[in-house]
């Protein structure tokens, strides 16, 4: 191997390694490398564990088969053979082939691929026409396997790395939400145990109107901490797939007018601006539906008190689209991909009561019924949230 050589695959280490990912990688090596070794396909088969057969990960045609069948032109069949094997295959063309057609001169040459010493897989070149495969050409073809097999090492690290990065922040916010449903079990019950042990005393006499205030803390207390456990039974519920939907058309103008009327009858002083347009109806559950609306609305008197809310409701391209917009302090950008994340809570909003699984529940019930649930924000400006439905207007 002359000194041009080396410079040229020197060079093209150095830009494989700087490429974006591990398919960019195989690109600049399979392409820069043709003039060392001319092929025409070029395919990667890796064993797929749970089907129990081959993977194609990567497929390029860069030749003379671009227009070929692909049982003829990828190799799935010499794949299998190396993989069983172990070992390197050379095949070239049937002996009934065509010497007038190219595309029937079919070469093919396989190699074994590993990864971590494990066979992974079988790296498969495809050349149309002559000459046969010389031993520069092996040569070539097994440095190109290395690399490859490589690129799939670190394919898997990155993958490995980036389950292991979700299990621990998983792991993070599961004892992130012991640490604060334990705080919001305990405020409700400490509110219920203080005032209903200071009725019980009989060393003091309340007056009516102090009866009737301690008994409506434990009432609103109460009530409270029933929330709280019907959202982690909820979300327990919507995780393992147990909730059953009753879905049935539903006019979400009318729902949303109805869950703003009972919001208000709560917070008499609630600012909120309704643009409901007439919409066409949806399958859906109305009363999980309302329960997502009661949620985000909820989520909006808690994080913008005193803010205009501007509920929104629109019939485009097929589907419902409706909007929940606050005028609070936004979210920071970096935390809106998480919002919709089991426990999830942004971080410093601990003074404002919560588990993090409202949003969540909102996001598992959305799906149910086939939508989508997003949310934009804007710092100092407000928060909006759309949830899109596909519309039924024929029923």
């Amino acid at each position: 191997m002359n000194k041009d050589t080396l410079v040229q695959l020197d060079g093209v280490f150095r830009e494989m390694q700087s490429a974006e990912d591990w398919k960019n990688a195989l690109d600049i090596m399979f392409t820069s490398m043709r003039g060392l070794f001319v092929f025409d396909n070029v395919a990667i088969y890796t064993l797929d564990d749970r089907a129990k057969g081959l993977d194609v990960v990567y497929a390029r045609a860069l030749g003379r088969g671009k227009t070929a069948e692909a049982d003829a032109s990828w190799g799935e069949g010499i794949a299998s053979d190396v993989i069983q094997n172990e070992h390197m295959i050379i095949r070239g063309p049937l002996q009934d082939a065509s010497p007038n057609n190219r595309l029937s001169q079919i070469h093919m040459l396989g190699i074994p691929l590993y990864v971590a010493s494990k066979l992974h897989g079988a790296l498969l070149f495809v050349r149309f026409g002559g000459p046969e495969y010389l031993d520069l050409h092996i040569h070539v073809a097994s440095l190109q396997a290395v690399w490859a097999s490589s690129l799939l090492e670190r394919k898997q690290l990155q993958e490995a790395r980036a389950e292991l990065d979700s299990v621990q922040r998983q792991m993070r916010l599961q004892d992130d939400f012991v640490s604060t449903i334990s705080h919001e079990l305990r405020t409700p019950l400490g509110f219920i145990k203080g005032y209903s042990t200071s009725l019980l005393r009989q060393d003091t006499i309340w007056d009516e109107a102090t009866q009737r205030e301690f008994l409506t803390i434990i009432d609103e207390e109460a009530d409270r901490l029933a929330k709280l456990i019907e959202d982690m039974l909820e979300s327990a519920r919507l995780q393992s797939k147990t909730i059953q939907f009753k879905f049935s058309p539903v006019r979400l103008d009318a729902l949303v007018r109805d869950v703003v009327a009972r919001t208000k009858t709560h917070h008499h002083t609630l600012d909120i601006e309704l643009n409901m347009d007439v919409l066409p109806p949806v399958l859906a559950d109305g009363v999980r539906f309302s329960q997502v609306l009661e949620n985000l609305i909820g989520n909006a008197i808690k994080y913008a008190p005193e803010s205009r809310i501007v509920i929104q409701g629109a019939y485009i391209d097929n589907k419902v689209l409706i909007s929940v917009n606050d005028e609070g302090e936004g979210i920071p950008a970096e935390y809106i991909p998480f919002l919709f994340e089991r426990f999830y809570r942004v971080p410093g909003e601990r003074t404002v009561t919560g588990t993090g699984l409202g949003l969540y529940i909102c996001k598992q019930i959305v799906m149910a019924h086939h939508g989508n649930i997003w949310v934009e924000s804007v710092l100092d400006r407000g928060t909006t949230f759309f949830i899109e439905l596909p519309a039924n207007p024929t029923l």
